[in-house]
């Protein structure tokens, strides 16, 4: 519900590709016992299911229609579609590169709205996503703007692609990075940026446990000056 953050804690954590948004996000929402909602996710599932369906990425109507029918369920960290286990496939960097391709259209965007804010409950949210804060929920009670260099972050997702056993290459990895952030920047809707309401918390140099205090310490100073 449109508005819903003003009564329940909302916690938002925009930020561009392999920023660590996402743990950080959920790291957070553990230590607060809030709600996780990773927004990507669902872009990443439509993105999934179209290449499964083997729908073009620019049959807008198509993708729409995707996901409005979308059969997600979301178990802690783990993400079921059609009750099948997909976490691991949704970050396949071909879903991601679809992903941030199909997110350009308004339609699609619109469409998935109203599915993130019924992520807004009891006893508080956080989420990640690039436009969490400036048109999701933008009531939120915490803002935060996540970066870190393009180097960092192109080492940080070749990492978790090994890690899961999956071949990467760094240099390919940068300059998608770069051509993400070019397109998710410059996208007539909702681009890329940094609200002027959003804390900017620059991780290149952060620990995660650095990262996850320093937002923690935000929030409780954003409760503090809520009720004075």
């Amino acid at each position: 519900m449109v508005g819903m953050e003003s009564f329940i804690p909302v916690i938002t954590i925009d930020g561009p590709s392999a920023s660590g948004k996402g743990t950080i996000a959920q790291c957070v929402a553990k230590a607060l016992d809030f709600h996780y909602l990773d927004s990507g996710a669902l872009y990443r599932l439509v993105a999934l299911q179209a290449l499964r369906d083997g729908v073009d990425v620019a049959n807008v109507d198509a993708l729409v229609k995707i996901a409005g029918n979308l059969n997600v369920d979301f178990q802690g960290e783990q993400i079921f579609l059609d009750n099948a286990l997909v976490t691991g496939k949704i970050r396949a960097e071909e879903c991601g590169i679809m992903a941030s391709k199909l997110a350009v259209y308004p339609q699609l965007r619109e469409s998935l709205i109203k599915r993130q804010r019924d992520f807004c409950r009891e006893p508080g949210l956080v989420t990640d996503g690039r436009d969490m804060g400036s048109v999701v929920f933008p009531g939120a009670l915490l803002k935060v703007f996540l970066t870190a260099s393009v180097d960092v972050r192109a080492q940080r997702r070749y990492n978790q692609l090994i890690e899961k056993g999956m071949s990467a290459n760094i240099t390919d990895l940068q300059r998608d990075i770069q051509l993400r952030d070019e397109r998710d920047a410059n996208r007539g809707i909702a681009p890329l940026q940094q609200n002027k309401d959003a804390r900017l918390l620059d991780t290149t140099s952060l620990s995660i446990l650095q990262a996850q205090n320093k937002v923690l310490k935000w929030y409780e100073e954003c409760c503090a000056n809520k009720w004075v």
